[in-house]
C-alpha cells in the first residue's frame, strides 16, 4: 500500500508518466531517422556569387579562374579578369549577389569541372542549373553567345552549353549536347550540311526572356557513356520541360583535369546560382528547385 500522500502519489505519476512518453519519443526517433534532403544530396557545386565569386560548395576546386581564351587556360589565374569585362555585381542577383558580362569580347571566365561536375566513364549522368537575367534584343550582339559551356576540347566536342544565336529574324535559344566529334560526326561533315534532325541540339523559338527578368535554366542528361543509343538529355525553363534531345549514343570521353566550366562565353548580361548535381533531377525536382524562396543556396543552410 503507497502510504505517501495524495498530491505526492500524484506528482510522481505526472513524472513517470513524463518519463515513458519522452521513451517513446526517443525510440520512435531512433526507429525513424530524418531522411536527407535527396536533392541535397546530390549537390556538388554550387556558386551562389554571393560575397565572392568562389563557389559556396564544391566537390572539386572551389575558385574562379580567368585565362585570355579557352586555348590559353594553362595560363589561368584565380578571379576575375582585371580589366572589367566581367563583373561581381552586388545585389544585381536572383539571390544577393551575381556575375554581369559587359562585353561580347572578354577574357574566358571559368570553374574547373574536375570532381565539381562527377565525370563517370560508364553510366554517366547529371544536372546543371543557374538563372540568367537578359535583354536578347537589346543586350546581346549578332552571332553567337554561350553563358555556360562545359567541355575539356572544344564546343562539338565532347561539351555542353546553351546558347543564343542573335539573328535579324528572331533569336532562339538552344541546348547543345555533342558527344565526341567523332561519334556525332564520323564523316567530319560540314555543320550545314547536317539536317537538323540529326544536329545534337534542342531548340526554343521562343524563349522566355526580356528585360529585368530572370529566367531560371536547367539541363539534365543520363544515360551516358553506355555505347548504346539510349542517351538523353532535357530543357527546362523556369521550371518546366522544353524539349528532349531523343535518345541516341552519347560517348563523352573526358580528362576531367582539362574539363571547364565556362561562363558568359560572348554573353552580355547577368548570371546567378550556377550548380550541379550528380544525377538527372526528375521533373518535379527540377520544378521545385525553381520554386526554392533562397535558391539552392536554402538547401546548403
Amino acid at each position: 500500500m503507497d502510504r505517501r500522500p495524495p498530491v505526492q502519489r500524484s506528482m510522481v505519476s505526472v513524472a513517470l508518466a513524463s518519463a515513458a512518453a519522452l521513451m517513446v519519443h526517443t525510440a520512435t526517433a531512433t526507429e525513424q531517422p530524418a531522411r536527407p534532403d535527396p536533392v541535397r544530396t546530390a549537390l556538388t557545386f554550387h556558386a551562389s556569387f554571393d560575397g565572392a565569386v568562389t563557389a559556396r560548395h564544391a566537390a572539386g576546386d572551389p575558385a574562379l579562374y580567368w585565362a585570355p581564351s579557352a586555348k590559353e587556360r594553362q595560363q589561368a589565374k584565380p578571379g576575375l579578369p582585371p580589366t572589367g569585362e566581367t563583373q561581381h555585381a552586388a545585389g544585381a542577383g536572383r539571390f544577393g549577389d551575381a556575375l554581369r558580362f559587359t562585353k561580347r569580347s572578354a577574357p574566358l571566365v571559368f570553374f574547373r569541372a574536375e570532381r565539381n561536375m562527377p565525370y563517370a566513364s560508364a553510366g554517366w549522368s547529371g544536372t546543371v542549373s543557374f538563372w540568367l537575367q537578359v535583354d536578347p534584343k537589346g543586350q546581346l550582339e549578332p552571332g553567337f553567345c554561350d553563358p555556360v559551356q562545359i567541355t575539356p576540347r572544344a564546343w562539338n566536342d565532347a561539351a555542353f552549353f546553351v546558347e543564343f544565336e542573335k539573328r535579324p529574324e528572331a533569336i532562339p535559344f538552344r541546348l547543345g549536347v555533342y558527344a565526341d566529334l567523332d561519334v556525332w560526326n564520323p564523316a567530319k561533315r560540314k555543320f550545314e550540311e547536317i539536317p537538323a534532325s540529326e544536329r545534337p541540339l534542342v531548340t526554343v523559338a521562343d524563349p522566355p526572356f526580356s528585360a529585368g527578368k530572370w529566367t531560371h535554366v536547367v539541363f539534365t542528361f543520363e544515360r551516358f557513356n553506355t555505347g548504346k543509343p539510349d542517351g538523353v538529355a532535357r530543357l527546362y525553363l523556369d521550371g518546366e520541360p522544353r524539349g528532349v534531345l531523343a535518345a541516341r549514343q552519347q560517348t563523352f570521353t573526358w580528362d576531367p583535369q582539362q574539363a571547364f566550366v565556362g561562363l558568359g562565353l560572348s554573353y552580355i548580361g547577368l548570371l546567378d546560382e550556377l550548380s550541379i548535381f550528380s544525377r538527372a533531377l526528375a521533373p518535379d525536382e527540377v520544378a521545385a528547385v525553381y520554386r526554392l524562396e533562397s535558391g539552392v543556396s536554402g538547401l546548403l543552410r
